[in-house]
């Protein structure tokens, strides 16, 4: 079948290729409908790897997904065939220590779509574990359930900040993430979310979200803005979401004494971290990789009409367009936030 493939660094085809499609007892057939660009499939495109993952043979892009179950394996009993279903797209390993513990996101033998050499699925049909498979609910989109995945990062981030109802939060970077990021902390309590970036464009769509400011950094520090609107106190979270290395500089100028600072953006460089500065306000320092047990959390937030992320949505393409949607993403046009593929019909 036809499938989106990244031949090799710049490299993209639209074409025919075999993939694994047989159904397991405990898995299920899925006719993809949509499918969204995320940064990280546009980065294998542009530089080939993330950090120790590198492109060494073809692979099909995309694990942003939605679509249909159309086969059922012996054993399921959550799905049936015409189940409209978005996907989780890590399957770890259940019996190791990880996941054992709850942690399956950092199970060192997790299989996740689109990461090198795991094929994604910008492609017509995937086959998943149903234990990774969740209904959408009525009223929920194909192009909704393709953004479960990526708001899911966002949820991962203020679950590891544990928001308090009325904190102040800021987040540094109006990409995708950010946004999602800023989302999810104020469905977690947050008063306000204070998001900087250099991107008028997508700071105005951030700034559409009641409870939501965006703070322009070409026209004022974004330290400035937090001491002025906190009473010179800081934020009590900080969501560093860029991955930019000129971003850690001042980080710890942000955060309250005793706050916390919720790292979710990837550098791809290593980068100077003002350990004395952290030291100094006692802040409590967290990580994001990914997320775990929190998919159902994350569609239920978006079936319930408290966080809606369709402004998000800023491009659709057809599925013989892929190859034109990456090239778009990987222009990074300033008025885009999330583009997303049409695969299937239904």
């Amino acid at each position: 079948m036809q499938a989106l493939v990244l031949e090799e660094k710049g490299v993209l085809s639209l074409r025919e290729i075999d993939l694994a499609l047989d159904v397991g007892p405990d898995d299920v057939k899925i006719a993809i409908h949509t499918v969204g660009v995320c940064g990280s499939d546009v980065h294998y495109y542009t530089h080939g790897a993330i950090g120790p993952f590198v492109l060494r043979e073809p692979m099909v892009l995309g694990h942003e997904a939605a679509g249909t179950v159309v086969e059922v394996g012996s054993q399921v009993r959550n799905l049936k065939v015409g189940d409209r279903v978005c996907m989780e797209p890590g399957v770890p390993n259940l019996s190791s220590r990880a996941s054992k513990l709850g942690l399956y996101n950092v199970d060192p033998d997790v299989r996740f779509w689109a990461t090198p050499p795991i094929h994604g699925v910008l492609a017509p049909y995937a086959v998943h574990p149903a234990a990774f498979t969740y209904k959408l609910p009525d009223g929920v989109s194909f192009a909704e359930g393709a953004m479960v995945e990526p708001f899911a990062i966002g949820m991962q981030a203020a679950t590891r900040a544990r928001i308090q109802p009325g904190d102040v939060a800021a987040v540094i970077g109006c990409g995708p993430i950010g946004i999602m990021v800023a989302l999810a902390a104020l469905a977690g309590g947050c008063s306000r979310v204070f998001i900087s970036d250099l991107s008028a464009e997508k700071l105005k769509i951030a700034g559409q979200y009641p409870g939501i400011v965006p703070v322009n950094i070409t026209e004022r520090p974004f330290t400035e803005v937090i001491t002025e609107q906190t009473g010179g106190w800081g934020a009590d979270v900080v969501f560093e979401a860029s991955g930019s290395p000129k971003a850690f500089a001042g980080m710890f100028d942000l955060v309250r004494p005793g706050g916390v600072v919720v790292l979710v953006g990837l550098p791809v460089a290593k980068v100077e971290f003002d350990v004395a500065g952290a030291i100094s306000k006692e802040v409590r320092i967290e990580t994001v990789f990914r997320y775990a047990n929190i998919f159902d959390r994350a569609l239920e937030l978006i079936a319930s009409g408290k966080v809606d992320l369709k402004p998000l949505i800023t491009g659709t393409f057809d599925f013989g367009q892929s190859v034109a949607a990456f090239e778009r993403a990987a222009a990074a046009h300033p008025s885009d936030v999330k583009l997303q593929i049409l695969v299937g019909e239904g």
